[in-house]
């Protein structure tokens, strides 16, 4: 008949490599039978010794992988952080590009803003699942490779110079701005797109397109791919604040949209024919001086965006040097 013994070794044994199992069997039989037998001197009958010995040695598959290093958590410590650091870059940067992408291209197609939001909701969600798979799948396998000794797989020793800086007190404050930023970017990019369909609250334009439906062949993409860099800076405002290089960028973005928006506006290019028909435009000789006026808001908001940028970075830059130059010298 089978022992316990017998059963509890083989039971180890088949969840290792082949090569493995002899000397796992013979170490398993002297360590059962060393214990068994103390168990015994202690008292015990051989049947229960037996027994309790098994017991004390616990699951025979988790012996098993801890006599292989082999891991029983689909992602352990060794690859923890750097699986949560990659994931949450991933979700944060591609999610956003691919809802809007999966909006641009419902919206050129002429889907209705129900199916337009159906669809993105269920293409969005879709990403995700599979970045978070395929993710957890690369850090699922490189957890069972052998890594070098002292390392914690893919990343660097641990070093003080990982520690992450104190927040900054200017950074707290610069939370709000990055908020009401992306909500508004946001909403601009979804008037754009639901635009076409329509504008409800205006009995003569509920069906018709207020943009020209032509420009959904480049330019309104265009502004949207802008839209979705105005955000990305929004997020580089608030990691490293005003400096030169932002207000540089800044003031390409600017220029990016106010002059293709104003040259397509005043070319009659921007505005779809027939809401103008709808409209009964020109509104006779307010006309001019509507255009005028739109022009110089245009001009006047950007210019001050820009400059207003250039002054913040001009004080932040200034601080920074006040605050290094006011430090002792050491001798």
């Amino acid at each position: 008949m089978t022992t316990l013994t017998d059963r509890y070794v083989w039971a180890a044994a088949r969840s290792v490599p082949e090569a493995q199992r002899t000397e796992l069997e013979r170490e398993l039989r002297e360590r059962i039978g060393d214990e068994t037998d103390a168990l015994v001197e202690s008292g015990l009958s051989p049947i229960d010794a037996e027994r309790a010995a098994l017991i004390e040695l616990g699951d025979p598959v988790a012996l098993a992988a801890g006599y292989v290093d082999r891991p029983l958590q689909l992602i352990g410590p060794r690859y923890y952080l750097a699986w949560w650091r990659l994931l949450k870059l991933l979700l944060i940067v591609v999610l956003p590009f691919a809802a809007l992408g999966v909006a641009i291209t419902q919206a050129v197609n002429g889907t209705p803003p129900g199916g337009i939001v159906g669809a993105t909701i269920a293409t969005t969600l879709s990403v995700a699942v599979h970045i978070g798979f395929w993710t957890t799948l690369v850090f699922a396998v490189l957890e069972r490779t052998p890594a070098p000794a002292g390392r914690r797989g893919i990343d660097a020793p641990w070093t003080l110079d990982m520690l992450p800086a104190l927040p900054e007190p200017a950074k707290a404050s610069r939370l709000g701005e990055l908020i009401a930023s992306v909500v508004m970017l946001v909403v601009f990019a979804g008037v754009i797109v639901l635009q076409q369909f329509g504008v409800p609250w205006v009995d003569d334009l509920q069906s018709v397109p207020l943009l020209n439906p032509e420009l959904w062949s480049f330019w309104l993409p265009y502004f949207l791919g802008l839209i979705a860099l105005e955000i990305l800076f929004a997020f580089a405002l608030y990691a490293w604040g005003w400096n030169w290089w932002l207000a540089g960028a800044n003031l390409l973005l600017n220029v990016a949209f106010a002059v293709p928006a104003l040259w397509l506006f005043l070319s009659g290019q921007l505005l779809n024919p027939a809401a103008l028909d709808a409209m009964d435009w020109p509104w006779g000789e307010s006309g001019p001086i509507i255009v005028a006026i739109i022009v110089v808001v245009v001009v006047a908001a950007a210019a001050w965006d820009v400059v207003d940028g250039g002054i913040k970075a001009w004080r932040a830059t200034s601080g920074r040097r006040a605050g290094v130059d006011s430090q002792p010298v050491a001798s």
